[in-house]
């Protein structure tokens, strides 16, 4: 009888071991939010679900990600105040959206002709390593990518600044100034609006990335692009510090080998995809895409100068090293170009 008891009891013992075994196992598992603010099917969220696989697997299942896409858990404006505050624990969040927030890393988003995003992507993120902005302090950044460079989508052929001279074009606010010192009329609107506005004759053409040109139909409605490689939108995926900062040692380090090679990826994932948007308008509507001659290039690169003093005088009066900045990109710029290619 206590050889029994003696036995029951040992399984007993073994028993609750394993139940708190399981137990600290489930308890283990760690659970993260991901908020995003375009459609799911956009560039910025397919990289949202690349990271998110690429975590959960590289974790072996610890690590969860949920994600939100199309600013179910915030928007585009409050994508760094929600993160912060620990409404998302990760967000991505745009530049541009928040003048004067970023205002260092937003010379990245300068019309200085990034050939396509992998390089842009590569100076953004040695940049950032190199600098540690104050902006970006309160947050853990986990990669860093920028939308392909904007061009031309237009009705008619344009292969001059003469061909521009007064054409209304749709564009984002940060396009109005480069528009507007190349001689064109910018119409800043959602791009929501765009297909009526061409169909109105509104605009005439678009000032954008060429993914679009499929993603949208726009080849359908502008037959001609025109190569100027304008500015880019810069990126951040941030992390809330707090939750960053509970996260066991293992899973910091395979965030943050994973940082560079992620924000590499999207580069390379949006440059294939707009390489395949222009093959498709190609096929489609025999889309005819325009490269400036050398001369003509430089003449409109010339033209927007102004906006990089502009931006090189505002940041420099705040006490940040915009100059020092500024000669890194370039550099930087012509180091990867190198090494990537002129896309």
């Amino acid at each position: 009888m206590r050889r029994i008891t003696g036995a029951a009891g040992f399984f007993t013992a073994i028993l609750c071991a394993a139940i708190i075994f399981v137990g600290n196992a489930v308890a283990q598992k760690i659970t993260l939010t991901y908020a995003n603010f375009p459609p799911a099917s956009t560039f910025p969220c397919v990289q949202m679900e690349k990271w998110k696989t690429e975590v959960e697997l590289r974790t072996a299942g610890e690590v969860e990600v949920k994600t939100f896409p199309g600013s179910t858990l915030l928007g585009a404006k409050n994508m760094m105040d929600g993160v912060e505050s620990g409404v998302a624990d990760i967000g991505v969040v745009v530049f541009a959206y928040q003048p004067g927030r970023f205002p260092l890393l937003a010379g990245v988003d300068l019309p200085i002709g990034f050939p396509g995003s992998k390089v842009a992507n590569a100076v953004l993120f040695d940049l950032y390593q190199k600098y540690q902005p104050k902006s970006l302090s309160k947050v853990k950044v986990l990669a860093l990518f920028t939308a392909p460079p904007a061009d031309i989508m237009s009705q008619k052929p344009i292969r001059t600044l003469a061909d521009l001279k007064g054409y209304e074009l749709r564009c984002t606010g940060a396009g109005v100034k480069p528009l507007k010192l190349l001689g064109a009329t910018p119409v800043a609107m959602p791009m929501s609006e765009t297909p009526e506005a061409l169909q109105k004759g509104i605009v005439k053409g678009i000032f954008s990335s060429l993914d679009i040109l499929k993603d949208f139909n726009f080849a359908e409605s502008c037959r001609y692009a025109t190569i100027c490689h304008m500015q880019t939108t810069s990126f951040a995926v941030v992390m809330n510090m707090k939750k960053w900062n509970a996260l066991p040692d293992k899973v910091k380090k395979i965030m943050d080998n994973l940082a560079r090679e992620h924000s590499l990826w999207t580069g390379e994932y949006i440059d294939r995809h707009v390489k395949e948007s222009t093959e498709w308008a190609k096929k489609k509507y025999k889309e005819e895409v325009i490269t400036l001659s050398d001369s003509e290039y430089a003449l409109w690169h010339k033209k927007v100068e102004p906006i990089k003093d502009e931006w090189l005088e505002k940041t420099s009066a705040k006490g940040l090293p915009a100059k020092a900045f500024l000669k890194d990109l370039m550099a930087l710029k012509e180091k990867y170009e190198k090494e990537f290619g002129k896309q």
